[in-house]
């Protein structure tokens, strides 16, 4: 298969209603030359909407999207450079696997030679040559999702779009799929974006993440910026686990009044016994997470989650809580991070 050249993909004041209610609301975005972005936020925000814009299935009311800095937002799916994965997969059940991926090719009449070669082309990266003969009920979930990968793929697109694609499988061949589709989208460079409402499958595999909520991103980042310098108080509590305390940290020691607090808990340290710089505190509650394990610590009103390893104090333990690093918000957005 030959890699596609692209100059990216740039939106520009997309605005969208639908039943007299705003989805999208004035969104920009601008996504690199052979970047993968993921839109990522809770169910409603308008991040399927967004994909669907972008792929040509909606028509914006206002806006400009460019792929390879040419406007696209009047062509239809069909004549766009963008190929979209569906979270369904879509594939034709009485058709082989091969002839799914071509299809796409036969629907634009290239020659019989031309589409068996970039069907081969496209199958063999990911990894499905053996089952090109066979039919969609007779692979696994994960096989599917990489035959609707491979009919995206053969169509040498500018800009993958991807629709949860991976929503549909069991959590550990979630995993897999998931380091395939980016080893795939390193190998061939190609522009891509993904939508997604899983933040831990966001994280592996982003260059960036455009963090959505109410039709609007939140913050358009690094995953590890995101992480440690969330723009607002939907990021911060949205990326990751939060202690969300209203108050502030003086001395040491927790403060109420105004402004809010946010504290990751691996940077709550809970040792047995008294500590000067801590905070008194007790176990009210354990839960095993693997390798690590949830502490639940509570002090008169305030209640702290902490991560610990080894063998974790048990529950009614009595000890203290130093707090290593936190975030201060005020009025929902980032003012201070300290340690």
């Amino acid at each position: 298969m030959t890699t596609p050249v692209s100059g990216g993909l740039k939106i520009e004041g997309l605005h969208k209603a639908l039943g007299g209610r705003t989805i999208i609301d004035s969104l920009d975005m601008e996504v690199r030359q052979g970047e993968l972005v993921s839109l990522l936020g809770p169910s409603g925000c308008g991040k399927t909407t967004t994909l669907r814009m972008i792929a040509g299935f909606l028509t914006p009311d206002a806006g400009s999207i460019k792929v390879g800095g040419r406007e696209v937002v009047h062509l239809g799916p069909e004549h766009r450079p963008s190929a979209m994965v569906f979270q369904n997969y879509a594939l034709w059940p009485h058709m082989t696997v091969a002839k799914n991926v071509g299809f796409p090719l036969k629907l634009r009449k290239r020659p019989k030679a031309e589409i068996a070669e970039r069907v081969d082309a496209a199958l063999a990266l990911v990894n499905l040559t053996h089952h090109k003969d066979s039919r969609p009920a007779r692979i696994s979930g994960g096989e599917q999702q990489r035959t609707a990968l491979a009919r995206a793929l053969v169509q040498e697109p500018e800009l993958l779009l991807l629709d949860e694609p991976l929503s549909n499988l069991d959590a550990k061949l979630r995993v897999k799929v998931r380091e395939d589709i980016r080893e795939i989208q390193q190998r061939l460079r190609i522009t891509t974006v993904i939508v997604t409402h899983d933040q831990e499958e966001a994280m592996s595999v982003s260059d960036r993440i455009a963090v959505m909520n109410n039709g609007r991103i939140e913050q358009f980042s690094t995953p590890a910026e995101l992480y440690s310098a969330p723009a607002t108080e939907f990021v911060a509590t949205f990326i990751g686990s939060l202690n969300r305390i209203e108050g502030r940290i003086k001395n040491g020691r927790i403060v109420s009044g105004e402004g809010v607090l946010g504290i990751r808990p691996e940077d709550v340290v809970f040792a047995p016994g008294s500590d000067a710089g801590g905070l008194a505190a007790t176990v009210v509650r354990v839960v095993p997470r693997g390798h690590f394990s949830e502490l639940y610590l509570r002090r008169e009103d305030v209640e702290l989650r902490a991560y610990v390893t080894g063998a974790p104090p048990a529950v009614g333990a009595e000890g203290s809580a130093r707090i290593e690093k936190w975030l201060e918000f005020e009025d929902g957005k980032l003012v201070g991070a300290r340690a």
